[in-house]
Order: C-alpha cells, then sequence, then structure tokens
C-alpha cells in the first residue's frame, strides 16, 4: 500500500505520527500547500514518508501527485471545501480514496429550516455508480465523528439489537484550554459548517428533514468522569450514513456544545463571520478580497498548537434505543475516550484531533490485510465492524459499552439544574 496524506495539519500530522508505528504500508506521501508544514510532519518519523506541496484545490495536481508516486490509496485531512476536487483527483489517477468529512451541503434556497436542500455527502454518493463500475473504493467518512461512530450502530445492530428505535450519536468533552477565553480544539471552519447550517434529522416515515440550528438541547451524561454536558442538534453525516445501511426509526446527531459555545456561535452568526464569500477589504490597489470566516480561522490559534494547554477528555459515542437480543427495551451507548494528557504524553498530538486520526489508520491497515473490501462509495456501517473494533483496541485505544437506563436519573436532575 502506498498512500497520498492530503493535509498536514492537526489531523493529518496525527495521523502520520500514528502510521508510522505500523508496518502494513509501503510509503507515505504527506502533502499539504505548504512544503514547511507537510516536512514538519514526517520530520522523524522514517524513510518511508515523504513530503510534499499539493494544492488540494486542484483535482488534476492530486492526480499528477498519486501518479508521480504510485499511490493506491489516497486519504483525505484537509476540511471538506476540498473533499470533491481531492475525490476526483484520486479517481482520476486509478487510487482508492478514504475521507473524514464529506461533500458540502446547501441549505434548501426557501425552506432551510424544514426541508432538505443539497445534503452533505451527496456529490460523492452521486458518483458512486462510477466508482463501482471501475471496482474501486471510495471510503467515506471515516474519521471519528463520522467513522466510528457509525462503526458502533452497526455493531449495535448486528450484535446487541433485535430491533432498533432511535441512533442518536452524542459528542461531548471536558476539555479546557489555558490561556485563552475562547480557543476550538478542532478546526473553526469546520465547527462553523457543522453548527450553524441546519441540522439534519432522519426517519423512516419521513425520511431527511431539516430544523433550527441548536434545536432540541438535551443534557447527556458522558462516561469516565466527564459528566453531563448540554446538546444540540447539529448538520453532521453519521445522519446521512447509517440509514442507507442500518435499519433504525430515527437518526439524530447532537453535539455537547454548552451554552458558552452556543452563543458564541450565534454572534459569529449575527455578525456574518460564518460567511466565506469574499468580501472587499481596503480600496484602490490595496483592496483585498477575503472570507469573513477565513479572517476568524486566522484569528484564533492553530487547534494542532493547543495540546501542551489543553485538560480533559473527549467522548464520541452512539447512543442506541430498541429492543435487545431478548426482545424486552434495551439502550447502549458505545463510546470511546481518549484522555488529552495520555494522546499528548504517548504521541505528542493532543485528544480531539488524535481521536479522529486514528480510525482512519485502522482503515487502511484493515484494506491492507483485505479483511475490508468493498467498491463504489461506501460509508464505514456498510462494512463489519468487529474487525474494526478488535484493531481499533490492539492500537492501545480501547472502546467501551454502557447500559443507559441506570443514567437516566442522572441525566434528568442535570437537565434540571441547568434549566433552573
Amino acid at each position: 500500500m502506498r498512500i497520498l496524506l492530503v493535509g498536514a495539519g492537526g489531523v493529518g500530522s496525527a495521523a502520520a505520527a500514528i502510521a508510522a508505528r505500523r508496518d502494513f504500508f509501503q510509503l507515505m506521501v504527506v502533502a499539504d500547500y505548504s512544503l514547511e508544514r507537510a516536512q514538519r510532519a514526517v520530520s522523524g518519523l522514517g524513510d518511508r514518508f515523504v513530503a510534499a506541496r499539493l494544492d488540494a484545490s486542484s483535482a488534476d495536481d492530486v492526480a499528477r501527485l498519486c501518479r508521480e508516486h504510485g499511490i493506491t490509496h489516497v486519504l483525505n485531512a484537509v476540511d471538506p471545501r476540498f473533499v470533491m476536487p481531492i475525490f476526483d483527483g484520486a479517481y482520476a489517477a486509478g487510487a482508492d480514496y478514504l475521507d473524514m468529512a464529506m461533500s458540502l451541503s446547501r441549505p434548501h434556497p426557501t425552506d432551510p429550516y424544514a426541508q432538505t436542500g443539497v445534503m452533505l455527502g451527496e456529490q460523492q454518493f452521486g458518483k458512486a455508480v462510477a466508482w463501482e463500475a471501475a471496482d474501486r473504493l471510495a471510503l467515506v467518512g471515516i474519521g471519528v465523528e463520522p467513522g466510528l461512530s457509525d462503526i458502533f450502530a452497526r455493531y449495535a445492530a448486528d450484535h446487541l439489537f433485535s430491533e432498533i428505535d432511535e441512533i442518536g450519536v452524542r459528542d461531548g468533552s471536558n476539555i479546557t484550554v489555558e490561556g485563552f477565553d475562547f480557543a476550538p480544539s478542532f478546526s473553526i471552519w469546520t465547527t462553523i459548517e457543522e453548527c450553524l447550517n441546519p441540522p439534519i434529522i432522519w426517519e423512516r416515515d419521513r425520511g431527511w428533514f431539516t430544523t433550527a440550528p441548536f434545536s432540541e438541547p438535551e443534557v447527556f451524561d458522558f462516561p469516565e468522569g466527564i459528566g453531563p454536558v448540554e446538546c444540540v442538534n447539529v448538520e453532521h453525516e453519521e445522519v446521512l450514513l447509517i440509514p442507507r445501511w442500518v435499519d433504525a426509526r430515527r437518526v439524530t446527531f447532537k453535539y455537547g456544545l454548552g451554552t458558552e459555545f452556543i452563543e458564541i456561535l450565534k454572534t459569529v452568526h449575527k455578525l456574518g463571520l460564518d460567511s466565506t464569500r469574499p468580501i472587499a477589504i481596503g480600496g484602490g490597489q490595496s483592496t483585498v478580497m477575503v472570507s469573513p470566516r477565513d479572517v476568524l480561522a486566522a484569528q484564533l490559534p492553530d487547534p494542532a498548537t493547543l495540546g501542551s494547554r489543553m485538560k480533559g477528555k473527549t467522548c464520541a459515542g452512539t447512543w442506541v434505543k430498541g429492543k435487545g437480543l431478548d426482545g424486552r427495551p434495551k439502550e447502549m451507548y458505545l463510546y470511546h475516550v481518549v484522555d488529552n494528557e495520555w494522546s499528548m504524553r504517548e504521541y505528542g498530538h493532543q485528544a480531539v484531533v488524535w481521536q479522529t486520526a486514528v480510525n482512519p489508520v485502522v482503515a487502511l491497515e484493515l484494506l491492507a490485510a483485505g479483511e475490508w473490501k468493498g467498491k463504489g462509495v461506501l460509508g464505514p456501517e456498510a462494512l463489519d465492524p468487529v474487525p474494526f473494533l478488535d484493531l481499533l483496541t490492539a492500537y492501545g485505544s480501547p472502546w467501551g459499552m454502557r447500559d443507559q437506563q441506570p443514567f437516566r436519573a442522572v441525566t434528568q436532575a442535570a437537565r434540571e439544574q441547568i434549566a433552573a
């Protein structure tokens, strides 16, 4: 296996560091618009790693680099603006493809908080027939969320439940960043995209539909000491992926943002700082065109550099409700927790990016071994979850399961306290 890793930011650099400890691949080319950043990402990782400069907005540039290095698999680790050129460039070069975020959505032009417009991943699924005809695989949404969360949904359907009422992905943390009033631990560009777009929900009798940002707030009690966190609906790929392969009556995604973060994002939206449309700054010959969201991102610290200031744990998981194999009511939360102290000590990368990065590396190893196979455009839940979960544990990062029913009282008490 010869891998092109596109993006040497926080997630890309963490993926390279994780892969360096495994022997399933011959070559990993780490490419970034900044050659210097790519070189930093591969520094000290050994002679299987090569740095390269790449314009991720150009499918031709992606295809050129693939051909130059005989690439068999392209791993996309940049923000979702660049999904389609990387996706198309991999196809043009004859390489398989993996990503952690899918092609961007566009809200419904007249009824954005009830009806879907262009949905996440729609552009990629629109090319599924061509990928299948070429006997090639595009494994989309194989980060942590989407990714591991989808694998949990498939595992629950296969091994824990006879009937599923709802699959609800719930993400939360107790991570703090010392020295900053506001410092997101993940890409602010992607965070804004997820949180301010109309959230999407799927129901068997209704299909996909949207709601208002930050809708249906609830308190979820996260495991391993994280505790109760207020969660709200946001737009996320799991809701587009899980119903394609897992039978459930309802699928949702809620993110544990917390009240302060929600208010900041609302203010960003009111001021128009979430816009990606370039505006003119200055005048005359000094005029420059710049996107307000890019300005905001440039003003905030790079999440990849925050690890030494971060404390706490991050949890990604899937809450499944329905009937167990014995026919009785059942609720389970399947989850994965990463402690920032551990990820910094073991890998030198902060918990949020490490938790995202480990999953595509595990997937690549399964593909290299032939334990995962497929063609076309597939989500993680289209494949057997057991080899993945076993190998994730072997990477030194175990997952867990919790019976949710005993935690109803804790969740209700926390909800009442927040309401008060």
